[in-house]
């Protein structure tokens, strides 16, 4: 879940992009950042560290935002956020922003708990019968929970569909127990 900050901030970002149209370049420069923020602890350390003046943490972004190749846009954006003393939600604003990005193309995210791997097939048809509920594109992400014994579980905004072997013992159970 993202702070109320961050899903202002991604909302600010997202209608830049989009009155630039520039969105889905836009994007691949938001997650291309989050992914140096997230693997290179030296760089996330000098950009949030605020014992680093704000002027040097911004020379630094840019440095590596001009050998990224990150726009004007994202940079201003990033600059924007080190003054804020904001860079730290940078992930949750990541985030947020894709989200709003797959919402403006139509493209919802299924969170889907299986006890065992998928294989492309069942994937596919699980992706196709969320979309067929849904009336729209769905997009799988599969996470392994062992708890579940069998089965899966899908989620897709406020519909949640268990299909987990524990649920369907726990039916089961109580369908023997009505019957007594």
């Amino acid at each position: 879940m993202s702070s109320k900050a961050a899903i202002r901030y991604a909302k600010a970002l997202f209608a830049l992009g989009k009155e630039a149209q520039s969105l889905s370049a836009l994007r691949g420069e938001v997650d291309t950042l989050a992914a140096l923020l997230t693997e290179h602890s030296e760089f996330r350390e000098v950009l949030l560290t605020p014992l680093h003046p704000a002027d040097e943490r911004k020379k630094v972004l840019r440095e590596v935002a001009d050998r990224g190749e990150l726009s004007p846009l994202l940079k201003n954006f990033t600059a924007y956020l080190i003054d804020r003393r904001r860079l730290i939600d940078f992930p949750e604003i990541a985030d947020e922003f894709n989200r709003l990005a797959d919402e403006d193309e139509g493209l919802l995210t299924a969170q889907v708990r299986t006890a065992s791997p998928l294989d492309v097939e069942r994937e596919q048809r699980l992706q196709r019968a969320l979309s067929e509920r849904t009336g729209r594109r769905v997009r799988l992400d599969v996470e392994l929970d062992p708890t579940l014994i069998g089965g899966a579980i899908a989620k897709v905004g406020d519909l949640v569909i268990d299909g987990s072997l524990r649920t369907q013992l726990g039916q089961l159970r109580a369908n023997l127990m009505k019957g007594s």
